[in-house]
């Protein structure tokens, strides 16, 4: 299964935020950011901690595409 976090750069646009807002609020470093927009596996605390800032669900943010390598 291969992971999207197209759903996390939509909900920013929404709420009028950039990355690095989102990154400075959340504490996230600078690599994970990395991770986020190439799509691949961060940690369950990373995404609680976005859900948490973003006042959102995992599945807000994020989603499993079945059937593609990740």
């Amino acid at each position: 299964m291969a992971i999207s976090y197209k759903k996390l750069w939509k909900l920013l646009i929404d709420k009028d935020m950039t990355a690095a807002q989102l990154r400075e609020r959340t504490g996230i470093a600078p690599n994970t950011m990395t991770k986020l927009r190439r799509d691949e596996e961060v940690s369950m605390a990373v995404l609680i901690k976005i859900c948490t800032a973003l006042n959102a669900n995992i599945g807000d943010i994020m989603d499993l595409i079945p059937g593609e390598d990740a």
